[in-house]
């Protein structure tokens, strides 16, 4: 299990970005949550199998449609133990 938390910027918030990654965590298997960053951009806190967040990370370097994925920068980082994946506010 791995445990990874993201920083995402460009246009993604008010372009349902948290709740298409939520989306597309659920389906994939991964656990977390997202949420907007006071900064205008996105914060991720995810976790699972290491070739699944592969292709969770993929997926968050584009974005749902209208999204502009500017930067992107991931740390590792101990699990958690998240169960599900949440939008928090």
């Amino acid at each position: 299990m791995a445990s990874i938390a993201m920083r995402i910027n460009g246009r993604v918030q008010g372009v349902f970005f948290r709740a298409s990654a939520r989306d597309k965590a659920t389906e994939l298997g991964v656990n977390g949550f997202v949420q907007n960053a006071a900064d205008g951009g996105v914060y991720v806190e995810a976790e699972g199998n290491e070739e699944i967040l592969k292709e969770f990370i993929a997926w968050c370097k584009i974005g749902p449609p209208y999204a502009q994925v500017m930067t992107i920068v991931i740390e590792k980082q101990s699990e958690k133990g998240y169960v599900g994946f949440q939008i928090r506010r």
